[in-house]
């Protein structure tokens, strides 16, 4: 299960995400836990201890270490990690970049704004949790959701990916590799010794 942590020094402010969030996972029918931390002193002791969380809501002014600061030691284990900052100023938005942060929310933090943040990063946590092969081809290489790729076919020497954008990728290998890799996932069946198929489409 997805894990958040949310820390602000504000108990107000927090106890508004708390109930904000609780109402975000029952109207997009989710779930997710988190942990609420009222210091970055606080939320950095956790993650020296080896918790680790999939995303991040930080407030930027906080006694002792700042949000950024916070996010800048998630970044020393956690490149991808999605970050929200929650700020009364918007005096940090450029800073935030230098931890890529995916969103900045000015406060107040009303429903809509924190929706469409936790919307954000639950699409970007479901992408980089989906399943995938990585391929060569010409282009380099490449990653190929498995929720995107229609079928295989192997025409000469090369191995063909069609995609649900309607795309093709050209590599060159062992069709029976693919297949022995794509037959792992039960969505796929080889009707014929030149096609292996996602039987989603």
């Amino acid at each position: 299960m997805l894990q958040f942590a949310v820390c602000d020094d504000n108990i107000d402010d927090l106890s508004n995400y708390v109930q904000l969030i609780n109402e975000y996972r029952t109207s997009r029918n989710t779930s997710f836990q988190y942990a609420v931390f009222s210091s970055g002193v606080e939320l950095t002791a956790a993650l020296e201890k080896g918790k680790r969380f999939d995303a991040y809501c930080l407030d930027i002014i906080l006694p002792g270490i700042t949000g950024i600061d916070v996010a800048r030691e998630v970044r020393r284990f956690d490149k991808t990690a999605p970050i929200i900052f929650l700020s009364s100023s918007p005096e940090y938005a450029l800073d935030s970049y230098s931890v890529k942060a995916v969103n900045y929310v000015l406060k107040s933090v009303t429903k809509e704004k924190l929706f469409f943040a936790l919307d954000e990063v639950l699409d970007q946590l479901t992408a980089k949790n989906e399943e995938a092969i990585i391929v060569k081809s010409q282009e380099g290489i490449q990653r190929i959701l498995i929720s995107n790729l229609v079928f295989a076919e192997v025409t000469g020497r090369y191995v063909v990916y069609h995609l649900r954008s309607g795309r093709a990728v050209e590599c060159v290998e062992p069709f029976s590799a693919v297949c022995d890799n794509l037959l792992k996932h039960r969505r796929f069946i080889k009707p014929h010794r030149a096609f292996i198929v996602n039987m989603q489409y």
